[in-house]
């Protein structure tokens, strides 16, 4: 049985709305305890740059280093395919 690329861009799609209800769901479950100290750590990519913010030093450089990995694991895989 083969996959179509229609039903993996379903596929995609139904796992990235997962994706934003449990995080919308878990932010009112987290919201009860008041005095839990949150930690953030975002990154993005611009072009193959990736650029982090966060308020613990600790977290943004593993979230930065898992940037890196993802990074070079899409060159690889890029260059790869483009033979």
């Amino acid at each position: 049985m083969a996959i179509r690329i229609e039903q993996l861009v379903y596929l995609g799609i139904s796992l990235i709305i997962i994706g934003f209800l449990i995080i919308f769901f878990s932010t009112f479950i987290g919201a009860k305890d008041r005095g839990a100290k949150s930690r953030l750590a975002i990154v993005g990519f611009i072009c193959p740059i990736p650029i982090g913010f966060g308020n613990d030093k600790n977290l943004l450089w593993l979230v930065m280093a898992l940037s890196f990995v993802m990074l070079i694991i899409w060159f690889f895989f890029s260059f790869r395919m483009g033979r």
